[in-house]
């Protein structure tokens, strides 16, 4: 049998702009991204008898065609026109609908996985065209560059520069609702034209980076989550931000030991999930 080992990284956005909502009910947005290197483990395997079979077991993750994985898994295998199985189980380190694109990573994952082991020879393009179909951030991890992300999130350039950086990661285990955070999201007037550097040699010239215009909405319902950032700079953070629609916070630290002090005492917090992690 077939199969391959992978890591599906989660990501931090250093900057989350909402531009306006556009005619197809999507926001234009644009963002800063960079993975860092807390992934989830997943094992995809060719089966001979047909049909996909996705195996989380993780409170909150579907296991059949309610996955993100499952969907890439099954567009791909459309594609192919073969008649073999796909077996995928997915061991989730990344907490659950906590703004870091766990699902979205493992769809990327899926959909690069299987385009090997079925020798498709897709180009990174064109899984990114697919990808898209199934999430917005989706084609970022394709990509696996640090991006400005435009558009809905598919529009992507790669950043000229930018450190390699220790962040801690905060998560209070709530779970936010992406559609929940754009529903209730009061659009702003917001200036597209300012101009967003492609190019960061420091660490001071990401933490003045840092902004998320979805941050007020989940803190507004959450306000434990905008209490962690403070958490966080208490705890030697020189920067911090809440990451996607949340409801993981993250800090950003001059090194490792710093970093990892910090998410040791963090994580002593009954019911946190805290780590430090590095970004790729």
């Amino acid at each position: 049998m077939k199969k391959l080992q992978l890591l599906a990284p989660a990501k931090v956005n250093y900057r989350l702009d909402v531009l306006g909502k556009r005619p197809d009910g999507y926001h234009e947005l644009r963002m800063i991204m960079q993975r860092v290197d807390l992934c989830d483990e997943i094992e995809i395997a060719l089966a001979d008898s047909p049909g996909i079979r996705v195996t989380c077991g993780r409170k909150g993750v579907p296991d059949g065609p309610g996955n993100i994985a499952w969907r890439a898994a099954d567009a791909l295998l459309k594609l192919s026109g073969k008649e073999v199985g796909i077996e995928i189980t997915i061991a989730k380190k990344i907490p659950v609908g906590a703004g870091l694109g766990g699902g979205s990573s493992d769809a990327a994952t899926v959909l690069m996985g299987v385009n090997e082991l079925l020798e498709l020879g897709l180009t990174d393009e064109r899984l990114m065209e697919i990808g898209v179909k199934l999430g917005a951030d989706v084609p970022f991890f394709i990509f696996k560059k640090p991006a400005l992300a435009e558009g809905i999130g598919d529009r992507l350039t790669a950043l000229e520069e930018v450190p390699s950086l220790w962040v801690v990661l905060v998560n209070p285990g709530i779970h936010v609702s992406t559609a929940w955070v754009y529903q209730n999201l009061r659009l702003t007037t917001p200036d597209p034209a300012t101009i967003i550097p492609r190019s960061y040699s420091s660490l001071d010239e990401v933490c003045e980076l840092l902004s998320n215009d979805l941050e007020p909405v989940t803190c507004g319902r959450f306000p434990l989550v905008s209490e962690l950032k403070e958490v966080l700079l208490a705890a030697g953070a020189r920067g911090s931000l809440m990451s996607g629609s949340g409801s993981t916070v993250f800090g950003l630290f001059d090194n490792e030991s710093a970093a990892r002090l910090a998410a040791a005492e963090i994580a002593k917090s009954p019911g946190w999930f805290a780590a430090a992690v590095r970004t790729i």
